[in-house]
């Protein structure tokens, strides 16, 4: 392989992995969640609503990824391989649940509390099909977010879906998954994203 060939094949790998980190499912719901709320509710009821996210979901869900990975639990931030996900889902159901309650006694607007309950269903789903097939949560959660975003914003949808499509790009460059595992998590996120935004 010459210079220039290695050379392009290393920056195309360090921009796969910068796409795959900058749209990494918690990245990407955390942002996307705080563009909805502080495009749909008052600014009270948003930062009401952030920080109880903020306390019951996103931080204990960052800790349990990075955490994780520091006691060896998980391969890495990603949860890459299948059977590590098996001991992951247990844990970010119930705290799911938890959010959802927490949102429920600040009566949060029904938007608000479909998403939600469409993000807990998109979990349980993961899981079950994590006994044949380990669907990319990243390509869910891309194209989930996307979906939403464009019914709240075309703009703000529209950089989504780029970055969505380039991130599918990127899992597939990486070898962190196949089309078919691809295409799955792609399907799910796009049909629990037109459930949340648009159902009538």
């Amino acid at each position: 392989m010459s210079n220039l060939s290695k050379s392009t094949v290393k920056s195309a790998t360090r921009f796969a992995r910068a796409v795959s980190w900058m749209a990494h499912p918690l990245v990407f719901v955390t942002v996307s969640v705080g563009i909805v709320v502080v495009s749909q509710l008052t600014r009270r009821d948003a930062l009401s609503i952030l920080l109880v996210l903020f306390v019951s979901v996103i931080l204990p869900t960052a800790l349990l990824l990075f955490g994780g990975v520091r006691s060896g639990h998980w391969s890495d931030a990603d949860i890459s391989v299948r059977m590590e996900r098996k001991r992951f889902y247990p844990v970010i159901i119930p705290l799911l649940a938890i959010g959802i309650v927490a949102l429920w006694s600040l009566r949060a607007s029904n938007f608000v509390l479909r998403g939600a309950l469409v993000t807990f269903a998109l979990f349980i789903l993961a899981a079950i099909a994590n006994f044949r097939i380990k669907l990319s949560l990243h390509a869910l959660f891309a194209f989930y977010c996307s979906v939403i975003l464009f019914r709240i914003n075309p703009l703000f949808g529209g950089i989504a879906f780029a970055l969505a499509i380039t991130l599918f790009w990127s899992r597939l460059y990486l070898r962190r998954h196949d089309v078919a595992e691809m295409l799955l998590g792609t399907l799910l996120g796009f049909g629990g994203g037109m459930v949340a935004a648009w159902w009538p």
